[in-house]
């Protein structure tokens, strides 16, 4: 097997250079938590992320509780040491929405750059898409990112940045350079 450092500008080896990606899944939404929906878009996210050939380590339904879901991203990135936590849901205008805010409560370092390409490609599909409060950061060793709570808003924000993951994760293992 190559090292990354061995890889071409393509990146096309860096998924083969690192171990399988573990990946922690978050739904945050209150009526899933309490099963009067069905958790489509956590399972767009499982679906999408397998088919990558990552590892889903954990997968949890939470309510919109702040700390919950910031005690659950700890416990995933520190004692799980999964390398990206995608949580799905809580990134709107709701008084109960606070995923971005759970999500500050607990990163070391933001990286702007993945929210403002998943709103940018929304805003292709609906104006709405600039009502997104979505964040994304770096916690340790873990990436960290919010989705929006629809499953095909999942679905079209995954797509926008999948392909990077492996030499993002790569670079916070220290396995590539940037």
């Amino acid at each position: 097997m190559r090292t990354i450092a061995q890889c071409d500008s393509t990146h096309n080896c860096i998924k083969e250079c690192i171990e399988m990606i573990k990946v922690g899944i978050i739904t945050c939404s209150d009526r899933c938590s309490k099963g009067i929906y069905e958790d489509l878009s956590g399972k767009v996210i499982e679906e999408m992320i397998c088919a990558a050939n990552y590892e889903v380590v954990k997968y949890v339904v939470l309510p919109d509780e702040r700390k919950q879901i910031s005690d659950e991203m700890v416990r995933m990135s520190d004692l799980l040491e999964i390398n990206l936590i995608l949580t799905t849901g809580g990134t709107g205008f709701s008084p109960r929405d606070c995923t971005p805010e759970a999500t500050l409560d607990v990163i070391d370092r933001l990286v702007p750059g993945i929210p403002e390409v998943m709103r940018a490609k929304s805003l292709e599909v609906t104006r709405n898409a600039m009502l997104s409060r979505a964040t994304a950061g770096i916690r340790g060793k873990t990436l960290i990112i919010n989705l929006p709570g629809s499953p095909k808003a999942v679905k079209e924000c995954l797509e926008v940045f999948l392909d990077v993951l492996p030499h993002a994760i790569g670079i916070l293992l220290g396995e590539a350079t940037d």
